[in-house]
């Protein structure tokens, strides 16, 4: 993971400036986080788990699952891009989520491992993300927290072929051994 030196905190202004070059840009508490394009078997959880989740979806929820990157505003100097997101359909914008979702999911790569499980996770809880999972590929093991009081509590932590029952922001069964491509 690069991370920009800089002698200020930036904005959201020159976040929003840099010239696209295939990076994830995100912005926490006014420093630039730079991390590379995630590689296959980062995409392949992403994809298997947007499919799982929009079936499980209720038709008659009002929420929407999201594929990233999408910036999600959790602060004036806080802009994050997660994998996948579930909000409510009526919080986004044209441009981004303006909050936090309903859920935050972060697959886990070699170069943001440390960074998905302590600073970015540290920054959906301060900003009220109700649940929060991230996803090893490599093991794979599925982690997710809920917002409980304000603060984040480990409802479930499986791995293999073990299915987590989820509920929050819906019901929904997870396998991590159904998430990773073979």
């Amino acid at each position: 993971m690069g991370v920009a030196l800089q002698s200020q905190p930036m904005t959201r202004a020159e976040r929003d400036a840099l010239p696209e070059d295939g990076r994830r840009h995100e912005l926490i508490d006014g420093m630039l986080v730079m991390t590379p394009a995630p590689g296959v078997p980062h995409q392949g959880v992403v994809g298997e788990l947007y499919v799982l989740l929009r079936a499980a979806l209720p038709d008659d929820s009002g929420m929407r699952v999201m594929l990233g990157p999408l910036d999600v505003t959790l602060a004036e100097d806080t802009v994050v891009e997660p994998d996948l997101l579930v909000a409510r359909r009526d919080d986004f914008t044209e441009k981004e989520l303006p909050h936090a979702p309903l859920l935050a999911v972060e697959v886990l790569s070699p170069s943001t491992r440390l960074y998905d499980l302590t600073l970015k996770k540290a920054r959906y809880e301060k900003a009220g993300c109700a649940a929060y999972w991230v996803i090893d590929p490599l093991e794979p093991r599925l982690v997710a927290w809920e917002l409980v009081d304000g603060a984040y509590v480990e409802v479930v932590s499986v791995v293999g072929d073990e299915a987590a029952q989820l509920t929050a922001p819906f019901p929904v069964e997870i396998t991590p051994d159904a998430l990773v491509l073979r």
